[in-house]
């Protein structure tokens, strides 16, 4: 049997939290798949380089490899970022391309951290 819920009326909601100054307001986790120039790049110098080549705003949460063919595998890269920056999409992806090893980045996922 299913139960009834009344509804609550509520005229005044108050939400506590401490707000600091200079706090971020979040971040979020942005995925790129990040394909390498030949099918010879040493995928593990691959991500030393990105780890190294990154602004200071933001940091690799992880790796992961992705096959796609004839022994050539895509690196995805978990990077976390400041919420309340602007433009840092396209900034990251600048500074990756500046990498020899990267030919094409694409962008797959972009949530809240």
């Amino acid at each position: 049997m299913s139960q009834v819920w009344k509804a609550i009326s509520l005229s005044k909601v108050w939400i506590c939290r401490t707000i600091g100054e200079g706090k971020d307001l979040g971040n979020i986790v942005i995925s790129f798949k990040i394909f390498p120039s030949e099918a010879t790049v040493d995928l593990n110098l691959l991500k030393e380089s990105i780890q190294k080549q990154l602004p200071k705003f933001a940091s690799v949460h992880g790796f992961s490899e992705e096959p796609i063919a004839f022994g050539l595998s895509a690196l995805i890269a978990h990077i976390v970022l400041p919420e309340d920056r602007s433009g840092v999409l396209d900034e990251v992806e600048s500074y990756l391309l500046k990498i020899k090893e990267i030919s094409q980045i694409d962008t797959i996922m972009v949530h809240r951290a």
